[in-house]
C-alpha cells in the first residue's frame, strides 16, 4: 500500500446530525516496522458550527491525537480530558467516550514495540488513561508536533514529514524487541487458550511474559488474551451490520453468558445497549480502515513482518 490511501465515507442515515467523514491512512516508513498501527488524518465536517457527535472508541493501544478545530470532551473510566488540542492515551481495556465537533485531526497509533521504543514510562502506569499530552511527562516530548500538524498553511505531505522526523529523532532500540514482537504476534493470532500456552509459544517463562506484557502492553497476559478475543467479536459485529451477537462471538467463548459478562467489563454496558447506540464516527472509520488498511481496529494489527499491508 502506498503512502496516500484516501478513503471518504458518508454519514449513516441514523446519525443524529448530518456529517461527512474523510479518513486518510499513511504508511509509516520501513524503519518503523512494527512500531505503529498507522498514521492517519481525519476530517469531520458538520453543517452547523456548534454541532457535535458522540461515540465510543473500543479498547486499543496507546495513541497521540492532534485536534485542529474543535477539541474533544473524552473519558476512559475515571480519566477525563476537555479542551486539549493534543490528547494522549495509554493502552486501554475500557471504552473511550467522546464528543467532537468539526475538526481536522492527525492520529498516531503505537503498537507495543512502538511503546517500548518511544516512551520511558511503563505502559501499565498509563493504562486506561486519557490526558492533555502537552502536560503529561510521558507524552509532552511530542507536543511540538502541533505547530505543524495544526498549521493551516502546511500541506498534508509536510505534516506527514513532520511526524516522520519527530519519530525518527525520538526512536531508540530496546533489549526486549524480539520478545515484544513474539508476544504481539501470538496475541493477534489468538490460537492459545491459556497463559501457559501463550508463554510456551513465545519461548519464555510465565514470569518473563508477565513482565513484558505489563511493561510494554499495559496489562497482564490473561487480560490481553481476553481483550483480543473480545475485540475480534466486536469488530466482526461492527463490520457486518445486521449480524447478531451470537454470530459474531469468537469461538473461544464458552457461551453467550460469558460473552455478555466480558462485554460489560470491556465496554461498561451490555451488548444490547451498545447495539442500540448510534456510532456515527466509529463504524464509518472502522469500515474505511478495514478497506484501506486491511484491519478494522488497532488491536488486530499484526506486528513486524506479519502484515500484508505494511501496518
Amino acid at each position: 500500500m502506498g503512502n496516500n490511501a484516501l478513503q471518504s465515507v458518508q454519514a449513516m442515515a441514523s446519525a443524529p446530525v448530518p456529517y461527512r467523514l474523510a479518513a486518510e491512512f499513511r504508511e509509516p516508513p520501513a524503519a518503523f516496522e512494527g512500531c505503529f498501527t498507522t498514521f492517519y488524518h481525519l476530517t469531520l465536517e458538520m453543517p452547523a458550527g456548534d454541532a457535535r457527535l458522540t461515540d465510543y472508541l473500543q479498547p486499543e493501544w496507546g495513541n497521540l491525537r492532534f485536534f485542529c478545530g474543535s477539541t474533544p470532551d473524552a473519558s476512559i473510566g475515571s480519566s477525563r480530558v476537555s479542551g486539549a488540542s493534543f490528547v494522549a492515551t495509554g493502552p486501554s481495556s475500557l471504552p473511550c467516550r467522546f464528543s467532537l465537533g468539526a475538526v481536522r485531526m492527525w492520529g498516531i497509533g503505537f503498537l507495543p514495540l512502538g511503546w517500548a521504543r518511544f516512551f520511558d514510562a511503563d505502559a501499565s502506569t498509563c493504562a486506561n488513561m486519557i490526558c492533555d499530552g502537552a502536560s503529561h511527562p510521558a507524552f509532552s516530548r511530542f507536543a511540538g508536533l502541533a505547530d505543524t500538524l495544526c498549521d493551516p498553511e502546511a500541506t498534508r505531505d509536510e505534516q506527514y514529514a513532520a511526524i516522520v522526523a519527530a519519530m525518527t529523532k525520538a526512536m531508540r532500540p530496546t533489549r526486549d524487541d524480539a520478545r515484544i514482537i513474539r508476544v504481539n504476534a501470538a496475541l493477534v493470532r489468538g490460537d492459545h487458550a491459556s497463559v501457559h500456552e501463550l508463554a510456551d509459544a513465545c519461548a519464555m517463562s510465565i514470569r518473563t511474559l508477565e513482565r513484558v506484557c505489563m511493561r510494554y502492553f499495559g496489562f497482564s497476559p490473561k487480560l490481553l488474551m481476553r481483550r483480543q478475543r473480545f475485540m475480534r467479536s466486536l469488530t466482526t459485529f461492527m463490520l457486518q451490520r445486521g449480524r447478531r451477537w451470537t454470530e459474531a462471538m469468537d469461538d473461544h467463548y464458552h457461551d453467550q453468558a460469558q460473552f455478555t459478562r466480558e462485554f460489560r467489563e470491556f465496554m461498561t454496558m451490555n451488548p444490547s445497549e451498545y447495539a442500540a447506540l448510534d456510532h456515527p464516527i466509529l463504524t464509518s472509520f472502522m469500515e474505511a480502515r478495514a478497506r484501506v488498511w486491511g484491519s478494522a481496529a488497532q488491536t488486530l494489527d499484526p506486528p513486524a513482518g506479519l502484515s500484508s499491508g505494511g501496518a
